[in-house]
């Protein structure tokens, strides 16, 4: 494996762009843990195929898979995705794949963050994570890219840029004592600004209650286009998410971008609220070191997890009467843009969503 750049994107003039820039492609892991994901991740499966079904009509799609699970995999997905077997803890290649820059020839290299799987000891998801510790780099070399190591622990998830300067996280996330405890706000704020090629960092407090991520922000609130936000919304005051909301909002309507420009705030109103059922809670094997599911606990369904691809936006949907306002909006958003819905809830058991279980590798110009 090859070692890390010893410069930073922001020095070497390469930048994150946003999310709705062109794609050459994106990486899926395959979910098997059954201490994650249900019945042996079968309806898990199901769930990633669709989402690979959609996502593959406009752009290449990789699937990293275990030995084990490499001919159920290529049966289940369509022909023309491409399989690449590799080690892996569990399904998030967001938080555990690279971090992809450009510059303005066309050149891509990766950022391949510290991973602690969600806080280490102090509240981590599962143990042993060696095997995606390493995944950043893999897919790095596996694409022959260039890559940086930051001596920062940070997740894919955690951070939203708009390709202009921009970055919005959570305190809740990126402060947490279980991530960089030797690291104060200013030097985390530095850590982003010289590898994704930021300017400005808006924070924000919390994530979306009750999210193992330690409150992600691509569970909260993502751009849409520059200067417009998009974020997880609910009209109930007695719900624990409304104060989470409101307070986003707050700070969102205070804030301008790194152009100086206002910020529009779209609202859109969260699922259920869903809980897990106790058949599914029965059906993920209890294992030491795995984060329990628990009946009846409740789930971050959020609609803002969702994936920008070439010329489409990938929604999860969870048969909620939230379902059609959040459609509505996504068309309103993103006009230029098809909007696929998929099945949400199976991805959603497993602790996040569309989002959280894609990368994407932006296109050579």
């Amino acid at each position: 494996m090859s070692s890390g750049l010893t410069s930073t994107p922001a020095a070497d003039g390469f930048s994150m762009p946003a999310e709705w820039a062109a794609h050459a492609g994106c990486f899926l892991i395959w979910p098997e843990r059954s201490d994650n994901w249900r019945e042996g991740a079968t309806p898990a499966q199901q769930a990633w195929v669709a989402l690979v079904e959609a996502i593959s009509t406009t752009e290449a799609v990789t699937v990293l898979v275990s030995t084990r699970q490499h001919d159920s995999a290529r049966r289940l997905l369509p022909t023309h995705v491409r399989l690449v077997e590799m080690a892996t803890d569990d399904a998030w290649v967001r938080d555990t794949g690279p971090t992809f820059v450009t510059n303005p020839a066309g050149e891509i290299r990766g950022v391949c963050w510290g991973f602690n799987a969600w806080g280490g000891l102090l509240g981590g998801l599962y143990f042993p994570w060696d095997a995606d510790a390493l995944v950043g780099r893999t897919i790095c070399d596996l694409e022959r890219t260039p890559h940086y190591r930051p001596d920062l622990i940070l997740e894919g998830g955690s951070i939203e840029v708009d390709g202009v300067g921009t970055v919005l996280t959570t305190e809740e996330c990126l402060l947490n004592p279980n991530r960089n405890p030797h690291l104060s706000r200013d030097q985390i704020e530095q850590f982003l600004h010289s590898h994704l090629g930021t300017s400005k960092v808006i924070w924000l407090p919390r994530g979306v209650y009750l999210d193992e991520t330690d409150g992600h922000i691509d569970n909260l609130a993502r751009f849409a286009s520059p200067g417009v936000v998009m974020l997880t919304w609910t009209d109930d005051i007695d719900d624990p998410q409304y104060a989470r909301s409101t307070e986003a909002l707050d700070v969102l309507q205070r804030s301008t971008d790194a152009t100086g420009r206002a910020l529009t705030v779209v609202k859109i109103h969260q699922p259920g609220p869903l809980t897990l059922t106790e058949t599914e809670a029965n059906g993920v094997d209890a294992v030491a070191g795995s984060q329990p599911r628990v009946a009846g606990a409740r789930l971050a369904g959020s609609y803002v997890n969702s994936y920008i691809g070439n010329g489409i936006v990938v929604l999860p949907v969870f048969d909620d009467p939230h379902d059609a306002a959040a459609i509505a909006n996504y068309e309103n958003l993103f006009p230029n843009r098809q909007v696929i819905t998929v099945p949400g809830r199976e991805i959603l058991l497993g602790g996040g969503n569309v989002h959280c279980i894609t990368q994407q590798l932006p296109a050579h110009l």
